[in-house]
């Protein structure tokens, strides 16, 4: 009986490593090279929509760029830069900023990188500072060492 026992238990013990082994997650590392070269893009992006420079900031997007918005579906390219260009000619100088410490990269194996944070836009309406903090995901494809945004998820609005 001791033997049968000690056979179970052993088989369980066994068992049970076997599980906690296969559940052991995976994380690719991130380079600390592309966390910065991904943190640089953002800032570049960034620094031409602060600047309302549409050629730059246009620039750094893929054709078949594809926007998900949690409040406003899945927009075209064409779609997008219509509303930046709108957004543009406004005068409420709406600018955007990263929150600190809230930057997250991954890599994507032969494609480039996926970029989490969350950022804060702000403006002045009726003579007050409106604040307006989200989260964001952007899928960055490298061609040839030239980096462009391929998908955004904007989302917690």
């Amino acid at each position: 009986m001791k033997t049968y026992l000690f056979a179970i238990y052993i088989i369980c013990n066994f068992l049970f490593a076997t599980t906690v082994i296969a559940q052991e997650k995976k994380v690719a590392t991130t380079p600390k090279a592309l966390f910065d070269e991904i943190a640089a893009m953002d800032k570049e992006l960034f620094d031409a929509f602060n600047a309302k420079d549409m050629a730059k900031f246009k620039s750094l997007f893929t054709e078949d760029l594809e926007w998900f918005q949690d409040n406003g579906g899945l927009l075209s390219y064409a779609v997008v830069f219509e509303n930046f260009e709108k957004m543009f000619q406004n005068k409420n100088k709406l600018t955007r900023q990263l929150v600190e410490g809230s930057l997250a990269v991954h890599p994507v194996k032969e494609y480039g990188a996926i970029e989490t944070g969350t950022h804060q836009f702000r403006h002045f309406e009726n003579g007050k500072e409106e604040i307006g903090t989200f989260k964001f995901l952007m899928i960055w494809k490298n061609t040839k060492g030239k980096w462009q945004i391929s998908r955004v998820v904007s989302y917690d609005h």
